[in-house]
């Protein structure tokens, strides 16, 4: 452990405990390594859909019944 980790006490369903103490022997990776990654891959998904609707934050909005009506005028629906 480097002199930056924390340790942090998390609950898992026993089904995903024992897979992942399966995937940690099969792949010779520690729990704490696959929850990192893990925990990291889903923060990083968030923050590339914050930067999408921040890039999407100037267009134009519509309301739910306009739209409806749009895709019904063009034959959509």
């Amino acid at each position: 452990m480097t002199a930056l980790t924390r340790r942090a006490t998390v609950y898992l369903e026993p089904a995903l405990h024992k897979a992942l103490r399966l995937k940690s022997v099969e792949t010779s990776r520690s729990l704490s390594d696959l929850l990192n990654d893990a925990i990291r891959g889903e923060l990083a998904e968030d923050a590339e859909d914050l930067s999408v609707f921040d890039a999407r934050k100037a267009e134009p909005t519509m309301a739910f019944e306009d739209f409806v009506k749009e895709l019904k005028r063009n034959g959509k629906l």
